[in-house]
């Protein structure tokens, strides 16, 4: 077996602080098993101590947590080219009917002009000295001077949707500047979540199946050892806020999903990632949600943790990469990370940032 697992464990963390540029010196790992002697054929048993996978653990949630930063920043830019799209087919439809009145106004025109010709091209003391009646010529001449004032106003209207027209160009160019930015945002965020997932999932392949079975229960002792905190700090007797029926709503929603997988950028109706679970569930309860969990933080309004009620969106995190709902009871439903599933777990399991409530007009 060479250097063995334990040699395939120790360069995957390696491998691992380079890519996350967070080395932890210090760290130790037990000496690599022997190879066998020569000759033998006895496979040889690895033992992995659990402080090995304490810190394969927390590896693995930098990692993760990275790709969640990354993932935030391509749905952010995702919905930026939805709505920079949407301006554009506005803008599009402005040109079209502006190009229309256009080719009207010019028509109107055009009949205005033709009947000035067909009055005459002479100047007013002529028509006056040829006319058998002056009244007739003066009747005649307030028509005139009201079609040259007509003619004036259609001149300048056209005048005017003419640089309405320039303007409506202008701002489709501008917006499909800023939707190719979004595009190249969007693909060095893609770049960025592959990477760091793939970093990630190099690491557990090196594990044998008795390895990553510990190292999901080293994930829920982890997360069980803070919520025991969070909770032992009487926050939950302190927490009796009622659910509003959208809250209810939002919550029946994101309870229905659970079970189904985690996939970055994804808002169901099949995979979802963490933002995209909380927004469509109160998408479903008719309430319209920024789409990201850094968004959801800065746009919605906050509320004390001891405040909150069902349906409220608890952050996690100094950088807001997180984000599930509370269910009640010290509980949250989210879904976790890549190669995960929508689940409940406790609300005090990460570090809380804080909570926001899309339905804070709601009684």
């Amino acid at each position: 077996m060479g250097t063995g697992r334990r040699g395939l464990l120790t360069a995957a963390v390696t491998v691992v602080c380079a890519v996350t540029l967070l080395a932890a010196p210090g760290t130790a790992f037990a000496a690599p098993t022997p190879p066998p002697p020569p000759g033998t054929t006895a496979s040889v048993t690895v033992v992995v101590s659990d402080k090995d996978l304490e810190a394969v653990r927390k590896k693995l949630e930098k990692l993760y947590r990275a790709a969640a930063l990354a993932t935030d920043e391509y749905n952010a830019a995702e919905e930026k080219a939805r709505e920079q799209s949407a301006q554009i087919v506005r803008l599009a439809e402005k040109i079209v009917e502006g190009r229309e009145r256009l080719e009207e106004l010019k028509g109107r025109a055009g009949a205005a002009a033709a009947a000035q010709y067909r009055g005459g091209g002479l100047p007013p003391e002529a028509r006056l000295m040829l006319s058998d009646d002056p009244q007739d010529f003066l009747d005649g001449a307030g028509r005139v001077g009201r079609g040259e004032h007509a003619t004036k106003g259609l001149l300048g209207e056209m005048t005017r949707t003419q640089q309405d027209l320039e303007q409506y160009k202008q701002d489709a160019d501008a917006q499909w500047t800023k939707l190719e930015a979004g595009r190249k945002a969007r693909a060095t965020a893609q770049r960025k979540i592959e990477k760091q997932i793939e970093a990630a999932e190099k690491v557990e392949s090196e594990l044998e199946q008795e390895q990553r079975e510990r190292l999901v229960r080293l994930e829920k002792q982890a997360a069980a050892r803070a919520q025991a905190s969070w909770l032992g700090s009487g926050i939950l007797d302190e927490i009796d806020g009622k659910a509003t029926e959208q809250g209810k709503k939002a919550v029946a929603y994101a309870t229905a999903q659970i079970g189904k997988p985690y996939q970055w950028g994804a808002e169901g109706p099949n995979t979802y990632d963490c933002s995209g679970l909380t927004s469509q569930a109160w998408v479903s309860a008719g309430r319209g949600m920024p789409r990201t969990s850094q968004a959801q933080w800065q746009q919605l309004e906050r509320v004390d943790v001891k405040d909150m009620r069902p349906g409220d969106l608890i952050i996690y995190f100094g950088d807001a990469s997180h984000v599930g709902m509370y269910v009640g009871d010290g509980v949250m439903v989210h879904a976790p990370r890549p190669g995960r599933s929508v689940t409940l777990a406790g609300a005090g399991s990460m570090p809380i940032l804080g909570v926001v409530r899309p339905d804070a007009t709601a009684n």
